[in-house]
């Protein structure tokens, strides 16, 4: 009689051990620590530019981008969007530094 045999001809006591191992699992993953998730600081870079009196397309065409082409050309980074007020003639380029280490200090890295 092969080791599955004895499992097909006792289909309750198969049931009894499936539930008891369920039952053991889920009492171990409650036992399991868990430790809270790393506080990390992403290095980010803030940069505004004013244009008075600019439409939020004019800003994003004539200061944004090109100020994210010039930085990524300087430095490789995710941009986050920022919108900018309607008539505010401000644009914010928000980024997180890509290559440094989380914790480091952005300011510090890139230009010294």
């Amino acid at each position: 009689m092969n080791f599955s045999a004895a499992f097909i001809h006792r289909p309750v006591a198969t049931a009894l051990l499936t539930i008891g191992i369920l039952l053991a699992g889920l009492a171990a993953l409650r036992l399991l620590p868990v430790s809270p998730l790393p506080q990390v600081d992403f290095p980010t870079i803030s940069v505004s530019a004013s244009l008075p009196g600019a439409s939020p397309e004019t800003m994003a065409a004539t200061v944004a981008t090109p100020l994210e082409r010039e930085l990524d050309d300087v430095i490789s980074f995710t941009p986050a969007m920022v919108p900018s007020a309607r008539s505010s003639g401000v644009a914010t380029v928000a980024a997180m530094v890509s290559g440094l280490a989380p914790g480091s200090d952005a300011d510090t890295e890139i230009v010294g």
